[in-house]
């Protein structure tokens, strides 16, 4: 399992601990091709997966029949960690092969044993869980703005440095659209509009806001 190195499941374990835990645990390792679906939403969660080699996606279809795309998520990272305990075991998206695709599917069991044996292990999942919740939390939030501009208007407001009127994108464009649930040219035009309209100064990666209370009118609107 020299592939997990540098996965953040196993950061900080050695190599020889790696491959001891996985060696006293069942799992199985699956291969998919492209746009193959590797788990439907509402699935039961009884496995952890982990990206061995390649990329998937997750994505939810909306009311509408809309495919939106939640994020990539590419090998040695896992998928679904935050859905694997709880009242509820469910997936909450697809999970979709970008391309050829190997995974390692390991048993809930498994990985209890796995908690028991590496406190390092314990320690990176249960952070691993914290930051999908935080990542998910900010999603919906974005997809709760019916417009692209009050949804742009929220990241900025939410990202002003301190005591500044700035933001630093931290995120592509491509990014932060997959982010609104929203296309790239669609963004980049609202973006456009809101310069021509005063509201935003954009120099490269910085964002000046200018007119804070247009800002906030427009996540009302």
């Amino acid at each position: 399992m020299r592939e997990f190195n540098m996965s953040p499941l196993f950061r900080g374990i050695k190599e020889e601990e790696i491959e001891d835990m996985f060696s006293k645990v069942f799992f199985q390792e699956k291969s998919y091709n492209v746009e193959d679906i590797i788990a439907h939403s509402d699935d039961d969660c009884n496995n952890l997966l982990i990206v061995k080699e390649g990329s998937v996606r997750g994505e939810m279809i909306d009311f509408s029949g809309k495919t939106i795309k939640i994020e990539d998520i590419s090998a040695p990272n896992p998928v679904a960690t935050a859905f694997l305990f709880g009242q509820r075991r469910k997936l909450p998206v697809n999970i979709v092969a970008n391309t050829w695709v190997k995974m390692i599917w390991i048993p809930r069991d498994s990985v209890i044993k796995m908690f028991q044996m590496n406190s390092d292990f314990l320690e990176n999942y249960l952070n691993m869980i914290s930051s999908r919740a935080q990542f998910l939390s900010t999603k919906i939030k974005f997809l709760s703005f019916k417009t692209i501009k009050g949804k742009i208007a929220q990241y900025l407001l939410d990202n002003l440095e301190t005591d500044s009127n700035t933001v630093l994108l931290k995120r592509s464009q491509q990014s932060l659209a997959d982010l609104f649930g929203v296309t790239r040219p669609s963004l980049a035009r609202a973006m456009g509009e809101m310069v021509k309209e005063g509201m935003i100064q954009v120099e490269r990666k910085e964002v000046k806001v200018v007119d804070r209370e247009g800002l906030s009118r427009l996540m009302q609107g």
